[in-house]
């Protein structure tokens, strides 16, 4: 029984893993389009904008790996193990504190901005008739 629950948590813990690497993985080729969207100027995201959309991905992508190195040592940890989750839990819980804080000054920056008005049409407001 015991060799069936390290073999599920062991899978479990890949499965975590892939999810938060997909989601970084979703987030840099979205952010990236965002930005060639804006290269284009086919849309307009500010640098700010940009920034706090791929910051939320990774946020969420470090939450996950943080979950797969738990699950790592969850069911037969030796002291070693422990060690190594408690430096590596550590390191995240401050790159997320500090990703979190910057994604709040980024929102801040973001709703101070003047809200961008659609472009005028042909006849000055804002549609084409």
């Amino acid at each position: 029984m015991e060799e069936f629950l390290v073999t599920a948590v062991g899978y479990l813990r890949l499965m975590v893993e892939a999810t938060g690497a997909a989601i970084i993985g979703i987030g840099v080729l979205s952010t990236t389009f965002r930005y060639a969207l804006s290269l284009l100027e086919l849309r307009k995201y500010s640098n700010t904008e940009i920034r706090l959309h791929l910051g939320t991905y990774l946020a969420l992508g470090l939450d996950f790996q943080l979950g797969a190195n738990i699950l790592a040592t969850a069911v037969t940890p030796t002291l070693e193990e422990v060690q190594l989750l408690a430096a590596i839990v550590v390191i995240r819980t401050v790159l997320n504190y500090f990703l979190s804080k910057e994604l709040e000054r980024e929102r801040q920056e973001v709703e101070l901005e003047p809200k961008r008005e659609a472009p005028p049409g042909r006849y000055g407001v804002g549609q084409d008739y």
